[in-house]
């Protein structure tokens, strides 16, 4: 299965969602008043061979179609703003829809067709691959709340990068959790990667700089660096995380060359929130988004787009090594409105 068959089968919350509202707002129309009765009209030939023989079939019952009018555009701003894309977003895109097009009659999939354009729009910009650098061991510093996907997500990228030819190696720098280390060792070896670990509490940062000497030293094209995510204290993880960058750039002055923020899309608006954390906690390049499988919320990712423009590398839709994949925003806007 194509890992756009996977999204689309699997982010039926949020496209059903999305889906459904748009048809009711289209179906929101008054009761036309009743008309005189036409006289009745001679049966067009239809069906089976006489309508094979005269080029007709059975139509299709046309679909319902609404005016586009202020009442339509508040009605789809409020659906926007329920599933997730947020106030300012869903008033940038229904205005644009709204361009031009005031008094026309849509349908639901027109209407569909319109706003996957829209989101298209937005998430284009920022759909790129994690950029991979000559500098060896390129460093990629992972960070995120506990429960976002981290450490999975690691696992996976590094089980991708070794089966593209990368020689990788993982850090497992949440020093204080063991179910978090034991987790990607379980990942490293079904990936044929190695992973460096500490004891249980000790300093992170003197793991990470162990773990670039070692990466220099064998050659590694690429070293991931899990880190904690205890934001109930911003303080101690604002120091912790400043320490491990201070310590592998006495290391590598250019690392981290990337720095990953795992972001849960189940949490919904509160991704944004994570996102302007851990941009003052650290110099976020990218973002990865997990779990969009078990979501009403996928458009949370438009808003993030709009407000962040943060690349948005790669996108997971359930637990197995080839449910992350690289972020593809037609296939993510046709998906999330249902088409």
């Amino acid at each position: 299965m194509s890992f756009f068959s996977k999204l689309r089968e699997r982010l039926t919350r949020s496209s059903s969602k999305i889906g459904e509202g748009l048809d009711d707002i289209v179906e929101a129309v008054p009761t036309p008043v009743p008309q005189a009765p036409e006289e009745p009209k001679p049966a067009a030939p239809s069906g089976g061979l006489v309508g094979r023989l005269f080029g007709t079939s059975p139509s299709k019952p046309e679909e319902p179609r609404r005016a586009l009018d202020d009442a339509m555009l508040e009605d789809l701003e409020d659906m926007l703003v329920q599933a997730d894309l947020g106030v300012d977003t869903a008033l940038r895109v229904t205005a644009n829809i709204a361009e031009g097009r005031m008094g026309r009659r849509l349908s639901s999939t027109e209407l569909k067709e319109l706003l996957a354009d829209e989101i298209a729009r937005i998430m284009t910009p920022v759909a790129r691959p994690l950029p991979l650098y000559p500098r060896k061991p390129q460093v990629v510093l992972v960070v995120g709340v506990n429960g976002a996907g981290k450490t999975t997500t690691i696992g996976k990228l590094a089980s991708q990068f070794r089966t593209a030819g990368k020689s990788v190696m993982i850090a497992a720098g949440d020093t204080f959790r063991a179910a978090a280390v034991e987790q990607l060792q379980i990942w490293g070896q079904r990936a044929g990667v190695p992973v460096m670990v500490a004891a249980q509490g000790s300093d992170p940062a003197s793991l990470a700089y162990d773990a670039m000497t070692r990466a220099e030293a064998e050659g590694a094209d690429l070293l991931m660096i899990d880190t904690a995510g205890r934001l109930q204290n911003r303080q101690d993880l604002m120091e912790e995380l400043a320490k491990i960058v201070r310590v592998i750039r006495k290391k590598d002055p250019s690392a981290p060359h990337n720095t990953l923020l795992v972001l849960d899309a189940t949490t919904g608006q509160n991704a944004l929130n994570q996102v302007e954390t851990f941009r003052q906690l650290a110099d976020v390049s990218g973002l990865v988004m997990t779990k969009l499988d078990g979501t009403a919320r996928g458009g949370v990712m438009v808003a993030l787009a709009d407000r962040f423009g943060l690349p948005i590398h790669a996108i997971g839709v359930g637990e197995q090594i080839d449910d992350l994949d690289a972020f593809d925003a037609n296939d993510f806007a046709r998906a999330l409105v249902g088409l």
